[in-house]
């Protein structure tokens, strides 16, 4: 059986959606491919991201860039992270819409709160999903 593709998906795809990525592929569940993208992609992405994540959690980010959603596999569950504007097309509707706060430009305390909530929106998906790996 395939890998459920899972995108997380936002305007810029350069902090929340990056940082739900690498905090996913962190957990690294068995039966599950994670992935971020956005409809107008920067650049780079941000580096207090990057930076936090790193210092605070040990999580690499390194091998991370923004991407458009074409440059993705199709994904089986798209969530949004909640962009509080009109959030990119798809194709399709959104399967969650996390509705989180963009930290970008802000405190390293609002950044780690915003990584707080993607842990736990995390927790929460896995949880009432079936995992794959585990046969249920």
């Amino acid at each position: 059986m395939a890998n459920t593709k899972v995108a997380f998906i936002c305007t810029h795809n350069a902090c929340r959606s990056q940082i739900a990525e690498a905090l996913a592929k962190h957990l690294s569940p068995c039966g599950y491919e994670f992935y971020s993208a956005g409809s107008v992609p920067q650049k780079q992405i941000d580096q207090n991201a990057v930076r936090i994540m790193k210092n605070e959690l040990g999580i690499s980010m390194s091998d991370q860039y923004s991407k458009t959603i074409q440059e993705i596999p199709e994904p089986d569950i798209a969530i949004s992270m909640g962009c509080g504007v009109r959030c990119p097309c798809i194709g399709r509707a959104f399967d969650e819409d996390w509705g989180l706060e963009d930290p970008t430009g802000k405190s390293d305390a609002e950044y780690l709160a915003v990584i707080r909530e993607i842990q736990k929106h995390l927790e929460h998906f896995l949880e009432k999903r079936e995992k794959p790996a585990r046969g249920k």
